[in-house]
């Protein structure tokens, strides 16, 4: 007799886990927003000015991630090499993949305006891989493009065109969490000849075990709420641990002294209205304090990961310039580095 198994746990249309330890990660919210959360197959040949291809990093892992590239016109100097941008997408570490099309619209984006190469990873997900797991995945992906910079591996949309002494990591969210941690490793590395030249969380999902002020007072967004942030990290963070985990809560007591750490300059993005901009902020004084070279980017009257709502985009003048901001604030930051 086949038993029916039973639904133990839902997330605000996201997530639903069973009894027998299977997840369920098909959309279930407004089915208006759903190719939000669809894959964007890659494509060799370039549309608005962008091609895309999946590459296997590992084959034993199985780690692959996704590169944008631009087109190159003839009248550039095709010998000038490009910085590279590694990014980690959100999801609180359990949800969303990094060829979902809410990131194909910004990292392509991204890649034009920065004038660079985005190499966008796919990260192991929770419950299934609580973490570290997807901050070893991130750092593997580093070690992958050392490789490369030190010619112990080929990869033709890299290895021919990368500044490897120009890299950034970026993250939305979650991913913002992963860019402080794979930040703070790499500075205990050798990653000669490769340079981490920069760190870019965007809307970091810093937080703590008792709510802020912030995620009590600022409504509710289509990409977090609290049940979002409670229940994705109860699924993800290593069993037993509170918000106040290290890699929730960097800025904690828990965790290493910010000002051991050897770090790159950072660009932090925030948004006004966002939950947890309390605690971002907090992380942000904290960074200062330990004399870190971080740079504050907020954008006013902005939500959570309010830049990967193509709708609100389209529809909302204030959101169609504000992410213009967030990506010209980028495109900055890159540039200076």
């Amino acid at each position: 007799m086949v038993r029916e198994k039973k639904l133990v746990d839902e997330v605000s249309g996201w997530l639903r886990l069973y009894n027998d330890g299977s997840v369920d990660r098909t959309w279930t919210g407004p089915p208006q927003v759903k190719f939000m959360a669809e894959p964007v197959p890659p494509h060799d040949e370039f549309i608005n000015g962008v091609a895309t291809k999946d590459v296997m990093v590992d084959e034993m892992s199985g780690l692959r991630v996704r590169i944008y590239v631009q087109e190159r016109k003839p009248e550039d100097n095709d010998e000038t090499k490009l910085p590279v941008i590694l990014h980690f997408h959100g999801g609180g570490f359990c949800i969303s993949q990094a060829d979902w099309f809410m990131y194909y619209h910004m990292y392509a984006s991204l890649a034009l305006a920065a004038n660079a190469i985005c190499v966008s990873v796919y990260l192991r997900l929770a419950p299934e891989h609580r973490l570290p797991a997807p901050i070893n995945d991130g750092c593997s992906a580093l070690l992958w493009l050392r490789s490369l910079a030190r010619a112990e591996s080929y990869e033709s949309w890299l290895s021919d065109d990368a500044d490897f002494s120009r890299v950034f990591l970026i993250g939305d969210s979650s991913g913002g969490n992963i860019v402080h941690e794979v930040a703070a490793r790499a500075g205990r590395l050798d990653l000669s000849p490769l340079k981490l030249a920069g760190a870019i969380p965007i809307h970091p999902g810093f937080v703590r075990a008792v709510r802020s002020r912030s995620e009590l007072e600022q409504p509710e967004s289509p990409f977090l709420t609290l049940d979002m942030v409670d229940k994705f990290l109860s699924l993800s963070l290593p069993v037993g641990s509170t918000k106040d985990h290290p890699i929730t809560c960097p800025m904690g007591s828990t965790a290493p002294d910010l000002d051991t750490l050897k770090l790159p300059p950072f660009l932090l993005c925030v948004a006004e209205k966002d939950m947890i901009v309390d605690t971002e902020m907090e992380y942000f004084e904290t960074m200062k304090k330990a004399k870190k070279d971080v740079e504050l980017l907020i954008s006013p009257g902005m939500s959570h990961s309010f830049y990967l709502n193509k709708i609100a985009i389209d529809m909302d003048p204030q959101t169609g310039a504000q992410t213009e901001s967030l990506i010209s604030g980028i495109v900055e930051f890159v540039k200076k580095h």
